[in-house]
């Protein structure tokens, strides 16, 4: 017999995750803190929308979030109007956003007197896999709760492995914005020399990503990129949020990432610009002065 579930949270991520499990004949009960979105939401969807966090709580058995940062998820679970009173014993908690990896380490104590489970399982792959439910989930925690639920995320979702315990998920997070961020602004810098030597830069992209330079963000990025369009995608202000986490974690641990924190002070001049909202590829946008 199917988990009656709870998805908290329809952003750009969320609105589209929440409707695939529907579409796979779950049933979805939802909540957002604009009552619209998620009345939005079930005119698309076949699901149950829910006007107070209490309600969801105590109709859920597995319960997802993706909200903004640490804050959002800790006043979701402990606020006044949060879940915690309102929890059944055994319900599983899948946390899709990215936090510290204290944050999770935390909630998992509080709510192991409850018998309740916590996992941190953020994801990678942006607005678009989520769309398409190709998402890459990496998650940390109870190893026996991720296998309960493990083919319930499998529906928007192409790639999902158990990293360890509890904050192993965010820790992986980390290290993928790390490699996301170096990989954007070697692409922006490949592609201004490219213009700047006066090469046909579409041909030159044809030709090295059929080679070792290949990435996703070249695959995808490139083409909006030439062509000064930002207006999609994962926003700088989102990847300012993660990224101060990862230096926040790496200075705690004494680690050098000594690039990253470059890279985190030109997403601060795009915000300082104005550009908070655009793509995190406007890298290129930094580079050219137009920003």
């Amino acid at each position: 017999m199917q988990k009656a579930l709870g998805f908290i949270g329809l952003g750009v991520m969320g609105f589209p995750m929440a409707g695939h499990l529907t579409t796979k004949g779950y049933k979805v009960s939802v909540f957002n803190r604009t009552l619209k979105t998620s009345q939005d939401w079930a005119k698309k969807y076949n699901g149950t929308v829910c006007e107070s966090l209490s309600k969801l709580a105590e109709s859920s058995e597995v319960i997802f979030l993706c909200v903004g940062n640490d804050n959002d998820v800790n006043n979701v679970i402990n606020g006044n109007d949060g879940i915690f009173s309102h929890l059944k014993p055994e319900t599983i908690l899948v946390d899709h956003t990215t936090t510290s990896a204290e944050l999770p380490i935390e909630l998992n104590q509080s709510l192991h007197l409850k018998k309740v489970m916590f996992l941190d399982a953020p994801v990678s792959g942006g607005q678009a896999g989520a769309e398409s439910g190709m998402l890459s989930v990496m998650v940390g925690g109870n190893k026996e709760s991720y296998k309960e639920v493990k083919e319930i995320i499998a529906t928007y979702s192409k790639f999902i492995k158990y990293m360890g315990e509890s904050g192993s998920g965010q820790l992986t997070k980390m290290v993928n914005q790390i490699c996301i961020a170096g990989l954007i602004q070697a692409l922006a810098e490949g592609i201004n020399f490219s213009d700047e030597v006066g090469l046909n830069t579409k041909d030159v992209i044809e030709v090295i990503s059929k080679g070792a330079a290949q990435s996703w963000q070249m695959e995808n990025r490139w083409e909006t990129m030439i062509n000064d369009e930002y207006d999609h995608g994962f926003a700088v202000d989102l990847m300012r949020k993660d990224l101060d986490i990862v230096l926040k974690k790496a200075k705690k641990n004494n680690i050098s990432i000594d690039i990253t924190k470059v890279i985190n002070d030109y997403y601060k001049d795009i915000q300082k610009a104005g550009g908070g909202r655009l793509d995190t590829s406007s890298l290129l946008k930094r580079i050219k002065g137009l920003i």
